[in-house]
């Protein structure tokens, strides 16, 4: 079977109309066809018939329509229950008939199940126990034995009695005999018994569960035999490793056994696949025995019979989801349009081009601190390694790939590092034999003479004389400085202590020792068309290096050279030279930067100096390759990157707090942006890094670094904003007057002070000055246009955050044109409100959106005012409705600009944002309730240790509730007892709200004195009664009680946990009190649970 939990979409809903809706979610209908035929070769008297084909009572799948046809037409039916609760559908044939048969059609809602969904009583918990007197008493049929023969008696006895747990107990017994029972297809009449089946090793589901039962039976199980419908979905994602599942929709006549666990009750178990019976298990009939759970039984006439059968599933109703946001149709309809935005974007000559920063986590271990906070972690660097050799085979094969230093921020104790892929569009290669890059687990135990080998092999092969290489050491005083620094009682050795960077430094330093070199330094420099070298004059008599842990050619000591080197060789060799360089002897140079190698962790580390051709950087790094492959020795390369150049392309992986961050590079065209974006998530997950995260409550988010999306030009003087800087003013008023683009497509954390706030969410008055800055804009033909520096210092000062953070900003000019650093002189414009989507798809919808509205802008300018939305902006836009609505304004304005953007294009990403978690319908009315936004709040600094830090009070959280049917005459929605605000969203008896309130208790948080609101109990009330209509109750944690000790493994888990939190019973019996209306003119759309209730 398809397990869902173990590691296509077809059509939108709205595509049929079976008179019934499914649910928002992963939810799939299905429609079952199955027909057995029995054809006589003559007319037969037909006794009473039993057929056991209507889902049980306590099948978990919804079945929303059933039907039962049979043949011959003249029959009498009479449904009942047998004494096991089965369906029951007794025949009677008053006339003889040449067939029988059998046509059943039924639609199942396959929404996700989590089968290990339950609770053991604490008796029961370990196995073997016994059950209660009384209880055993009424399981007596389920606990009769059969005789025992000689080959179960064995299987018996190599089953371990030891205690352990029960429910792990049974599913290693469950998996056991689906290893050992090998499957095989079997019409034969009956089922094999357990003796047999044992002896050939096969059997057939029938056989495989009838052993099962009797094997549980004989441990003390009370077990049961169980006849269903197996219907087997293909999947949405592949899992990488483990079953593959279903290559397409399957279904068929399927058995399996069914223990009763005291305090879960009857739980399934699958002997065919080894697996717990979830959603895809749809049970017909459990009995003690199987013969009371054939699916057909009854007497016949003696004649020659045709057995025939047909059974068929297929998917009538889907919506997109976060696993399969697309089907092959709207993919492809999406592709068209991104090519159509392509040729208007050329035709019209603006010159865009896109990147990104698409983010990961592990997808083994997304919860531990170097996935949630943490930008250095034992795992990351070497996911990270895996990663960009990946993308290498896939971008640029005859890549360089460089191991530099990143970034370095105030309170790390250490530079991150970054990964670094350089590679030639042209296809000629930068480095030719891959093999040859150490990898970060390399099991080559290099040496101090290889280090020694491979500097002077370099220096040969740039004409260089061996002399020129020096070694150079850790320098012994400062090491003899720290040690006394020590207590006297502390091993300095004990990298474990306090201060463990600088410990552990020293360590490794007194454990290497001051006498063996720690690398090789090559002085060199390309001066006056040549490669040049030296001897450095020292006052010392030995190189020593800037103590620290940084690569050893930043380490060098050049404060301490002298004016002018040593002249005791020639400095100068002419033996490399250019094509096109003449031999003209050069004018001796001092050289100040160096080549070097050294021995770090069991690598060698090449250090690259400063160069600023790329020519003669290709020079010096064949040098080193050529070495590397004459020594067979496999080298990572450090120090400087390549220089700038038109002609090289290059992809970053680098460390960020909590996930991996790829820069990518830019892309020119759609397809460009197709190819790279499938690329890097196809590659990702192939190093085991997903694109999302789940919350123990079965949240689904992305991975909290974001997926910001930069655009601009090939080069500054190309970029689309700086030649026209009315393109960034239409971007930017567009944005603001539209909020569903800032809160659909962000993160958990929104607000003022999250990553990305928007512009009206800083300060009150930055409207206000934003607008005059704008008006410094003129439309495209009307006055000349600000330079691109005045461009920066229009909008500098105002798309900022809340502290002035030019960074921090929902549209960030930072790499525009600032003055002050030709890295922030780039044309580029980032959009930082971006989270993750899980699926490459999304995250393309999201870049054709922008490349849409950029052409769209180009054309036609947005002009005029900005928009004052005040506290509606975490109000209404805080609710799904109000959020889509908008969008859906968003996605009208490029339909009339000629872009055919389709609505279910995003369905997935509103999905994924306000996940559903369940609806209910009692006395016609309707109520849905999603997740909404909530903006968290920042706490006042604190002490920690040894700084202060400030954190962000989750606890508050928000719903949305939707009503359908609603008489706001007759009805009134009431959530713990006060009245929801309830709006129109314009629709005939539709209303919506936010229903603001407190889920947990924080150690330190807003408002200490007020105690949790949950569970929340929603009550449709009945004025006219005074009572309740019915209602659903919402549960903040599992409602009985579950401690979940491991997040979820998927997506399907974490809805299956999401949907287990609501309860569509549960109201407020009796004669109610109506609750009086609670106005709050800041808020008119939630009701916030905090705020008292009026007197």
């Amino acid at each position: 079977m398809h397990n869902r939990f173990s590691a296509p979409f077809a059509s939108r809903a709205e595509d049929y109309d079976f008179g019934f809706e499914v649910q928002p979610g992963m939810a799939i209908l299905t429609s079952l066809h199955h027909v057995t035929h029995y054809a006589y070769d003559r007319a037969i008297a037909l006794g009473p018939q039993i057929i056991r084909l209507r889902p049980a009572a306590h099948a978990r799948v919804r079945i929303p329509s059933y039907s039962l046809t049979i043949t011959p037409v003249k029959h009498f039916i009479n449904w009942q229950q047998d004494l096991y609760g089965n369906w029951l559908a007794r025949c009677v044939f008053p006339e003889k008939t040449s067939e029988f048969r059998v046509s059943v059609d039924l639609l199942a809602e396959m929404a996700v199940i989590n089968p290990f969904d339950f609770f053991v009583e604490s008796f029961a918990e370990r196995f073997p126990f016994q059950y209660p007197a009384d209880l055993a008493l009424d399981l007596a049929p389920y606990l009769a034995t059969e005789a025992l023969t000689p080959k179960l008696d064995a299987f018996l006895e190599s089953i371990s009695r030891e205690a352990e747990s029960t429910v792990e107990f049974l599913v290693a017994l469950n998996g056991r005999i689906a290893r050992e029972i090998r499957y095989q297809v079997r019409h034969a009449e009956g089922v094999q018994a357990p003796e047999e089946t044992l002896s050939l090793g096969m059997g057939s589901c029938r056989d495989s569960t009838w052993l099962l039962v009797n094997v549980l039976r004989r441990l003390g199980f009370a077990a049961r035999f169980v006849s269903g419908y197996l219907i087997q979905l293909k999947p949405d994602v592949v899992a990488i490793d483990g079953p593959q599942g279903a290559e397409a929709d399957f279904t068929d006549l399927h058995a399996w056994a069914e223990v009763y666990l005291p305090g879960a009750g009857w739980i399934g178990f699958d002997p065919t696949s080894g697996l717990v019976c979830g959603e895809g298990h749809i049970p017909l009939a459990a009995a003690p025995h199987y013969r009371s759970a054939s699916p057909i039984s009854g007497t016949v006439e003696a004649a020659k019979v045709t057995f025939g059968i047909d059974m068929t599933v297929r998917r009538v109703a889907e919506t997109p989801r976060v696993t399969l946001p697309f089907s092959d149709e709207s993919w492809q309809a999406l592709d068209v349009l991104g090519e159509a935005v392509d040729a208007d974007l050329a035709a019209h000559g603006v010159g865009l081009t896109m990147g990104g920063e698409p983010t990961f986590v592990s997808l083994d271990d997304y919860q531990s601190p170097e996935w949630t906070v943490a930008a250095i972690g034992p795992g990351k660097r070497a996911k990270a390694n895996e990663l960009v050799r990946r993308l290498r085979d896939r971008f640029g094969p005859g890549g360089l790939l460089h191991f530099g230093q990143g970034k370095w921020y105030p309170g790390e104790p250490l530079p991150r590092w970054a990964f670094a892929l350089y590679w030639r569009p042209d296809g000629m290669p930068l480095w030719r034999d891959a093999s040859l890059v150490a990898r970060e687990d390399d099991a080559t135990r290099h040496t101090v003479e290889d280090a020694k080998a491979l500097a002077e092999g370099v220096a040969g092969r740039l004409g260089l004389d061996a002399r020129y290489v020096v070694p150079a050491y850790e320098d012994p005083l400062h090491a003899i400085a720290e040690e006394a620094r020590l207590p006297a009682d502390v091993d300095p050795n004990d990298a474990a202590l306090a201060d463990g960077v600088q410990r552990s430094r020293l360590a490794k330093q007194l454990d290497r020792g001051f006498g063996a070199p720690a690398g090789f330094v090559l002085p060199l420099a390309r001066a006056s068309e040549h490669w040049a070298s030296t001897r450095w004059r020292l006052r010392r008599d030995h190189l020593f290096l800037v103590p620290g842990d940084s690569p050893l050619g930043l380490r060098l000591p050049l404060s301490s050279l002298a004016a002018e080197d040593e002249s005791d060789v020639p400095e100068v060799a002419n033996d490399n030279l250019r094509e096109d360089e003449g031999n003209t002897p050069a004018r001796k140079p001092p050289v100040r930067t160096a080549f070097a190698v050294e021995f770090r962790e069991g690598r060698l580390c090449v250090f690259m100096p400063p160069i600023d051709v790329l020519e003669d950087y290709l020079v010096l790094l064949g040098a080193v390759e050529d070495t590397a492959a004459a020594l067979e020795l496999t080298v990572a390369i450090e120090g400087y990157p390549p220089p700038d150049d038109h002609r090289l392309s290059n992809i970053k992986v680098t460390p960020d707090p909590g996930v991996i961050e790829i820069n990518v590079h830019p892309a020119s065209t759609w397809r460009d942006c197709v190819a790279i974006t499938e690329a890097v998530y196809a590659e990702a997950r192939q190093t085991r890094l997903g694109a999302e995260k789940f919350m123990m409550d079965g949240r689904h988010t992305g991975t909290g670094g974001g997926n910001h999306v930069v655009v601009g030009g090939a080069t500054a003087g190309d970029s689309p904003f700086l030649r026209r800087p009315d393109l960034l003013k239409s971007l930017i008023v567009f944005w603001q007057r539209h909020p569903s683009l800032s809160y659909l497509f962000s993160g958990l954390f929104i607000g003022p002070t999250s990553q990305a706030p928007r512009v009206d969410e800083s300060r009150h008055e930055s409207l206000y000055e934003l607008e005059i800055a704008l008006g410094l804009i003129p439309p495209p033909g009307e006055g000349t246009p600000p330079a691109p520096w005045m461009v920066d210092r229009l909008l500098r000062n105002l798309m900022v955050d809340l502290t002035g953070n030019t960074h921090r900003a929902e549209i960030c000019i930072d790499k525009l044109y600032a003055p002050q650093a030709p890295a922030g002189r780039l044309g580029l414009v980032e959009f930082r409100a971006f989270e993750m989507p899980p699926d490459h798809r999304m995250s393309l919808a999201q870049q054709l959106l922008i490349r849409a509205l950029i052409a769209k802008f180009w054309r036609t300018p947005e002009s005029g005012p900005l928009v004052r939305w005040g506290t509606a902006l975490h109000d209404r836009f805080m609710l799904e409705h109000y959020v889509w609505t908008d969008f859906l304004d968003v996605l009208d304005v490029l339909r009339r600009a000629g872009y055919a953007f389709d609505d279910g294009w995003f369905e997935a990403q509103r999905a994924f944002r306000f996940p559903f978690y369940g609806a209910v319908e009692h006395g016609g009315v309707t109520l849905e309730v999603r997740q909404a936004l909530e903006p968290w709040h920042v706490m006042g600094e604190e002490v920690s240790a040894g700084a202060t830090s400030r954190a962000v009070d989750s606890s508050v959280e928000r719903l949305q509730v939707k009503a359908a049917g609603f008489n706001p005459r007759r009805h009134v929605l009431a959530c713990n007892g006060r009245r929801v605000p309830l709006a129109s969203t314009g629709r005939s008896g539709e209303f919506v709200a936010g229903v603001r309130f407190k889920a947990w208790q924080l150690p330190s948080g807003l408002h200490p004195a007020i105690a949790p609101h949950a569970p929340l109990r929603f009550d449709v009330l009945d004025t006219w009664s005074s009572r309740s209509l019915g209602g659903c109750v919402y549960h903040v944690a599992h409602p009985g009680g579950r401690h979940y000790e491991t997040f979820p493994v998927n997506a399907y888990e974490a809805e299956a946990r999401r949907l287990a939190r609501f309860d569509g019973q549960g109201h407020t019996p009796g004669i109610v009190a109506i609750p009086p209306s609670e106005p709050n003119d800041e808020y008119p759309a939630t009701l916030d649970l905090r705020r008292a209730p009026p007197k």
